[in-house]
């Protein structure tokens, strides 16, 4: 539809060179900036990679914290959860289309606003339905950031580095993690949990200022919603947003809730009927034919099992050192290393990356997972931060290493079948790599409760008043209500109480480690296949993105004439 392509407003006289002209309509052009607004548009895009970033990763530092502000149950907290996911999971499959329909000069207008709306209806402190409201904005807000993020470091990047821009601005976006994490116990060491909202408005005011100081270069526009775009698209995010809670809320209200079981229902039902008008439509959306290739399913449940195993990281460690006690301020430098060990990772992966080659970043991430996987099967009741510093930090590295290299290959898969394919792979890489985070921690999170429930049956047999053990235990942990109880029979029951959350706890650190045996074993085997894979390739000297490249490099060349 070449002939449906029309340049945006380009203000002033200014006519784009041949290669200067943007290479998809929808993004800005690349024209040749002077140094120093090279540098601006770079310094902007890192700013903006880990502003996106950063709006889930507060929300998930200090969701607690949130919780005990509005005085939530757990219930209401994983709804604000929700509400980020279930937004952020399908908002950049519309914006793209946005971006292509109006320019990228309404989108940068559209990210904007919806950032400091998000963040602005916050600082009113106007309790749980309006945190639920800024949530669902945060989420489309971050999606969009991430990719302005990515524009303006393209527009800072020369021209043989761009691609860089793209796993960078990615990377920053990981790094935000982290950061968020470390920084967050500094916000509200008083306690208040308002200084958050302040600080995240302060952000995005800035970020506000500085696109509209340094705009976008315009772009090229064509059109690109249809009909048939406002009944798939509805029927996607909905089922998306049922199938996110089902996730969600099924560890925290268990699955034998029977409305998980209809949102479950309902979320098969509404992403089936969307993928089936698209499998049928003449211009389709989704192309739903390469998106169900035996390539594509590959890479995307790739994706999805390394997100399922990098849970790890979040639920696992962290898990575990919330059981023996640990809180966020003394967790401080055990996130700085994480955050450390993110960088090393994208400035490795930027520096390494070899097109030709993608599988072995996916090795060396799952050989660190598996590693630091079975070192963490060490865990007790007196392991603190600093023994998890060297695993965790290898779970960081291999999180980012591996993501940057997936990306890359779901991109030259895409690009490869054609322009109209970027938005079949971006909802096939953002949706597994959002519904594997969430079915990570769900899976996870049942399979530790399981075998902490089968533990705790274990040490419960064999806690018996008629062991001495037990009974001096008892005697012991009484004796500390000697000078608050006066009741011998209550500081016994008192006594018996503590030991018996005692168990619990050594039930809690045992299904840890199960877990932590788990993810191991499971990374060991995926190792295992994709090496044999991988030699047998290289022995016959296959490249599995062959044809792939050799098609970008024919639709390149005939973009470059």
């Amino acid at each position: 539809m070449a002939d449906a392509v029309r340049p945006a407003h380009q203000g002033g006289d200014y006519v784009f060179k041949p290669h200067e002209r943007p290479f998809l309509a929808g993004s800005p052009a690349t024209p040749d900036h002077p140094a120093r607004r090279k540098l601006g548009y770079l310094l902007i895009g890192i700013y903006l990679a880990i502003l996106g970033g950063f709006q889930n990763g507060l929300l998930l530092a200090n969701l607690p914290g949130l919780q005990g502000h509005l005085a939530l149950t757990s219930v209401e907290a994983g709804w604000v959860t929700v509400a980020y996911n279930m937004t952020n999971a399908c908002m950049s499959i519309l914006l793209f289309k946005l971006r292509q329909q109006f320019g990228i000069q309404r989108f940068v207008r559209i990210a904007m606003a919806t950032l400091l709306l998000a963040n602005f209806v916050q600082l009113f402190d106007a309790g749980y339905r309006i945190e639920l409201v800024s949530r669902g904005i945060s989420g489309i807000a971050a999606s969009g950031l991430s990719t302005l993020g990515i524009y303006y470091l393209m527009q800072g990047l020369p021209a043989k580095a761009r691609i860089a821009g793209v796993l960078i601005g990615l990377g920053l976006s990981q790094i935000a993690l982290p950061l968020a994490r470390a920084i967050s116990p500094a916000l509200i060491a008083g306690g208040d949990i308002t200084h958050l909202f302040d600080l995240q408005f302060a952000l995005s005011l800035m970020a506000f200022g500085m696109v509209f100081i340094l705009p976008l270069p315009p772009g090229e526009i064509e059109k690109a919603f249809e009909k048939l775009d406002l009944v798939t698209f509805p029927l996607l995010a909905i089922g998306m947003g049922l199938l996110c809670a089902f996730l969600v809320q099924g560890r925290i209200q268990w699955w034998t809730t029977p409305w998980l079981g209809w949102a479950l229902a309902g979320a098969i039902l509404l992403i089936g009927a969307a993928f089936l008008i698209e499998h049928n439509r003449a211009n389709p959306m989704l192309h739903t034919r390469w998106m169900t290739s035996k390539d594509i399913v590959i890479f995307a449940s790739t994706g999805a099992l390394m997100r399922v195993l990098l849970s790890e990281q979040g639920f696992g460690a962290g898990g575990l050192l919330t059981t023996v006690g640990m809180i966020n301020d003394q967790l401080v430098t055990y996130y700085w290393i994480i955050t450390g060990a993110t960088f090393i990772g994208l400035v490795v992966l930027i520096a390494r990356l070899d097109t030709s080659d993608l599988q072995r970043p996916l090795l060396v991430a799952l050989a660190l997972i598996a590693v630091a996987a079975f070192v963490d099967t060490q865990a007790g009741l007196l392991s603190r931060p600093e023994n998890f510093y060297w695993t965790q930090a290898m779970m960081a590295f291999a999180a980012i290493y591996f993501i940057g290299s997936a990306m890359m290959e779901g991109l030259l898969r895409a690009l490869a079948q054609g322009m109209q394919y970027i938005i079949s792979f971006i909802a096939v890489f953002s949706l597994s790599q959002t519904l594997g985070g969430l079915a990570g921690v769900a899976g996870l999170a049942a399979f530790q409760t399981i075998w902490a429930k089968v533990h705790l049956m274990d040490i419960g047999r064999e806690l018996t008043l008629s062991d001495p053990a037990v009974a001096q235990a008892i005697q012991l942990r009484a004796a500390a209500y000697n000078g608050t109880i006066a009741d011998p029979v209550l500081r016994q029951a008192s006594g018996a109480g503590q030991l018996v959350q005692q168990a619990g706890r050594d039930a809690a650190i045992l299904a840890f480690n199960d877990m932590f045996f788990l993810i191991g074993i499971i990374a060991s085997l995926a190792f295992a296949a994709i090496l044999a894979k991988w030699i047998y390739n290289r022995r016959r000297g296959i490249n599995p993105l062959a044809k792939e490249l050799e098609a970008l490099a024919s639709i390149m060349g005939g973009a470059k004439e």
